[in-house]
Parts: structure tokens; sequence; C-alpha cells
């Protein structure tokens, strides 16, 4: 009787026994280079689990299967389940979703859990762990020339990853890449990574240099660099040994970053700064010189005004000349032969102006006046051109009433005046007029419209079809949106702001038209791979990409009119290239 009744007793604490499924994690708070463990622990035997899909991490182990079954005083307990071990790839506010698994025909799902993930945090060291760490032999740094520079003034900033001889590289790619708001910058390229062997907090390393950029500071203060982040594939000794003695390796990620960088930059003195003066910072020459000082009649001369040295030669504008009103003078050429090496540019800048004389006689164009900041000496420099003397032989004489008003390189529709006084138009008409009524005009005019009716009646068919395709009137307004805003940027040219925000919208449009795509999609993910999708080279992708992310910055940055006309004429080689590949 008594063993019948403990049998009783067992299936109804059964039949009482409640169906438990949840997930449980390490932690709910973790740095981005920490690890979380998730288990999701069941109370029966569970069949047909299905895992989350982990959105914002990246399984590193698992999933491990567990199962424990325990009689303790009579009570029997049962417990299974899956473990995983996941690493962040993002920081934010992330959510482990719900897992499922089905028994005696229904279906259990566990509750969502909320994982606040932060910036990558220092990991004490465990003392009793033998281990080699990648956190001990793998460092990221940032190597800037000059944290106190001039406005102007060129620095460098060098990325090394330095990692010792106990670990190896398999890889890396950018999670971050550094942001220079308020600076000019150019990245100098490197053709291959090779590794070399440097001293680094007092011990040898190996390491490898990822980027080197030059900057020009364009405002004063503290200007924060943002920083470089990559994820580092590692291949980390275990310590042990397989048959053949080899030591034996295992392969695990790290995330490091160079961390933010403060530069204090210093603004131009104010005491002796000259009136002309256009920006321009390092060592230079300035000269102006004519390609001929005697002319004949209808012969024209190009005067060339240059600056040659080393210092921001993209960043400032050449002065212009004033010449007499009888020189004729056109807008002009603008030219730059420039490098820009790790020490900063260097090279030639030039305009070269086109003057064509109007009347007989001896012009003088006064000399012409360069200022720069000497960063040698920390004071202000001013070069000045030699007074040139233009003689011209023959032609017409200039009157009294002839305005002596200077051109400074405007153009102007010169030498017509003189000619006002012939009429270029002429006002005859016929002696003998034929009739109108029975004449060709006459007959074309009666039956017209009765031509012109199917003309008619087919485009207003024409229209609403055109009327009715939602998605082709769609790419035509993109198409039309694109050349509009093009056209405004190019008559903004001489409006920095307004320029690069006509700019940027003619480029989105642009891509509107051509991916069909809506401006919710257009992420720099989406647009690189739809780009790449319809065989679209990488170097355009890249170069399209780097100019939608510089016309936003450049709203901000200082910029002289060489570096706008630049910006312009490379998107619309970026848009003709895309169109050909497309």
């Amino acid at each position: 009787m008594k063993r019948y009744l403990i049998i009783f007793l067992l299936c109804f604490q059964g039949l009482l026994a409640q169906v438990q499924f949840e997930a449980r994690v390490s932690k709910t708070t973790l740095g981005l280079n920490e690890r979380l463990r998730v288990d999701f622990v069941m109370n029966i035997d569970g069949d047909n689990f299905v895992q989350p899909s982990f959105d914002g991490f990246r399984i590193i182990a698992g999933p491990s299967q567990q199962v424990s079954q325990s009689w303790i005083n009579g009570r029997t307990s049962f417990e299974k389940s899956y473990s995983y071990f996941l690493l962040p790839n993002q920081k934010g506010n992330l959510v482990i979703k719900q897992a499922m698994i089905e028994y005696d025909g229904k279906i259990y799902k566990t509750q969502p859990i909320r994982i606040n993930v932060t910036a990558a945090t220092e990991q004490p060291k465990d003392p009793n762990d033998t281990q080699i760490s990648a956190d001990d032999n793998l460092y990221l740094v940032a190597d800037i020339s000059n944290t106190n520079p001039y406005i102007n003034q060129p620095i460098t900033v060098v990325y090394k990853l330095y990692f010792s001889n106990y670990i190896g590289i398999t890889g890396f790619k950018e999670l971050a890449k550094p942001k220079y708001n308020d600076f000019w910058n150019q990245n100098i390229d490197i053709k291959e990574l090779v590794p070399e062997v440097g001293m680094f907090k007092g011990e040898q390393y190996r390491y490898v240099v990822l980027r080197k950029t030059v900057l020009y500071p364009q405002k004063s203060g503290k200007l924060m660099i943002e920083p470089l982040s990559l994820d580092i594939g590692v291949r980390i000794p275990t310590g042990r040994r397989d048959y053949f003695g080899r030591v034996e390796t295992v392969d695990d990620n790290k995330k490091v970053s160079a961390g933010s960088k403060m530069i204090n930059v210093k603004p131009l003195p104010e005491t002796g700064k000259p009136v002309d003066f256009t920006g321009a910072v390092g060592k230079f020459d300035f000269s102006a010189v004519p390609s001929k000082t005697t002319l004949k009649n209808g012969e024209s001369l190009d005067l060339v005004l240059s600056v040659v040295g080393t210092g921001n030669l993209k960043l400032f504008t050449l002065p212009k000349p004033e010449v007499p009103n009888a020189l004729e003078m056109y807008d002009p050429v603008h030219d730059e032969k420039v490098n820009t090496p790790l020490s900063g540019m260097t090279g030639k800048i030039s305009d070269s102006y086109t003057i064509i004389p109007q009347y007989k006689g001896d012009y003088v164009i006064k000399p012409m006046h360069f200022s720069y900041f000497d960063l040698g000496t920390g004071s202000y420099r001013t070069i000045s051109s030699k007074e040139i003397k233009i003689s011209v032989l023959d032609g017409p004489a200039q009157t009294a009433n002839t305005p002596a008003v200077a051109s400074t390189g405007k153009n102007r529709i010169g030498g017509i005046e003189q000619f006002h006084f012939i009429d270029l138009q002429t006002d005859l008409a016929a002696r003998n007029k034929p009739p109108f009524f029975g004449s060709n005009k006459f007959y074309g005019l009666l039956f017209l419209p009765f031509l012109l009716l199917p003309i008619i009646v087919l485009f207003k068919k024409k229209k609403e079809a055109i009327d009715s395709d939602v998605f082709g009137n769609r790419i035509k307004m993109n198409n039309r949106l694109a050349k509009k805003y093009l056209s405004e940027a190019k008559k903004q040219i001489n409006n920095k702001e307004p320029f690069y925000v006509a700019l940027e919208k003619a480029m989105h449009n642009f891509l509107k038209a051509k991916l069909h795509i809506e401006t919710s999609e257009m992420s720099k993910d989406n647009i690189r791979e739809l780009l790449l999708s319809r065989k679209v080279s990488p170097e355009s992708v890249d170069h399209f990409i780097a100019l939608t992310e510089n016309c936003e910055i450049a709203r901000y940055a200082p910029s002289s009119s060489a570096t706008i006309q630049h910006d312009f004429d490379k998107a619309v080689s970026i848009i003709s290239e895309l169109e050909k590949q497309i």
C-alpha cells in the first residue's frame, strides 16, 4: 500500500510540474571587446530547438548541449541547456531575441533579453593565466607629428599596428574610419603592407604602417581627430605541443582602437598681418611673367602669375592684376602641379591671364603683392612683382572720351563700342506682295487643324501612358533633379555652402535614378553593394562615396575657389564614369 502511495504522489507531482524554458546571460552590460555567455535552459527534454538570430553579435563558440538529471530525497530533477559564447559587433542597446522549442505538441519561447554594449574596456590580466593574450601583444598607435600647429600648418598622422613576436596576424577589417573635422586632409597611398621591426614600450616589436594622412587645420582651437578602429584576426600559441612537437595555436579576434587625439591649433598672429593676406602658410616664391611686352594690333599676351614652394598651395588664392582699360583681360586659367608627400604640399600653382590691347600706346601694369606666413621665422612676408610695361605699336588711337578705368580680370566685351554706329539689322519690305486669299499659305492654314487632329490624339494617348508609368516617371524626375542640382552647383561655384549642398543633392538624385532606390535606402553599405552588383569598378565606387562624404565636411571647412572647382570637375567625371559603367 505504501509503495502505491509513493507512485501516486510522484505522478501527481509530475502533473503539477510546469514547463520552464528561459534564457540566461552572464552579464547584461559589457564592453565591445568582452565576451557574453548565453544559456537556453529547460526543465524538460524539448525537441526542435531553434536559436535566435543574435543580431549585433558574432558567435565565437557554440552551441554546446548539456543534459543533467538528479534524484535527491525522492525528488527527480531534469535540466537541458544550449550554450553560446558571443562577441558584440557594435555599441548600443542590443536584444537577444526569442529561442523556441517544441514539447508535447506545444511551442515554448524564451523572453527577449536586452544587452547594453559600451565602448571597449581595459581587461585586467589573470595572474594564473599562462596562455599568451593578444591584449599585451597587439597595439594600434596613431603617431602625430605636431599637436600644436598653426592654422594651415601641415601635420601628419601615421597609423601603425604593433604586434609582438609571440602572435601572428591573419587579417583585419576597419570598424570605424578616422574623421578629420575642420581639417583639409589627403591620404597617402600605401601600395603594400610590409612588416618592419622597431622599438615600442622599450621592447622590440614588429609593425606595419596601415595609413598615412596629411592634415591642414582650418580653424584655431582644440580640434578632435576621431579614432581608427580595427577588428584584427590573430593567431595565439596555446603553450601546448602536438604529436610532432609543434606549438599549437588558436585563432581569435581582437578589437583595437588608436584612440581620439586632440590637436590644439594656434591662430595666425594679427600683428603685422598684411591687408592682402589670403591665408598662404609655408615658404613660397612669387612671380608675374608676361609672354611678351611689345605687341602689334590684334596680338595678345599671356600674363602668368605663379607661386612656387612648400605650404598650403591648394588653400589660398593668387592676387589679381589691375590693367588699364585699354587692355582687355579675360578670366584666368588656373593650373596646379602639386604633390603631397608626408611632409606636406609642394609644387607650383599659377593663374594665366590672356590680355588683348584695344588701342595703340604704352601701358603699365602695376606691381602685384603676394603675402604669406613664414613658419620658419614665425612672421609675415610680402613679395612684390616688378612693374610691367606693355607697348602696343599700331592700331586705333585712344580718344580722350575713353574711360581710363582699370580691369580686374572679369570678362567683358571689349572693343564693340567702336562699332556701335553700324546697323546690323535690315528692315526691307517687298514692293509687290501677292494676295493672301488662294495662296499656299492660305490653304496651309485652312487644312492645318485637320492634319493636327490625329497627332493630338496620339500625343494624348502617349501622355496618358507616360503619366500612368509611376516607376518610369520617378526615374525621369530623379534624372531631372540630378541635372538641375548639378547646374545649380555650377552657378553657386563662388558660394561654398550652397555649392556643396547642390552638389550632394545632384549625386544623390543621380544614384536614385540609376539604382532605382529611395532616400531611406541610401546608406553607404547599400550604395556600395548595389554599385558593385551593377559591375561598377571598386575604384569608382570608392571615389563616389568619398566625394559625397567630402561634400558634407567641406560645407563647414574653409576652401579656395580652386578646390571647389576641382570638386565640381571631379563630380562631373565620377558621374560620367558611373553612367558608362552602369
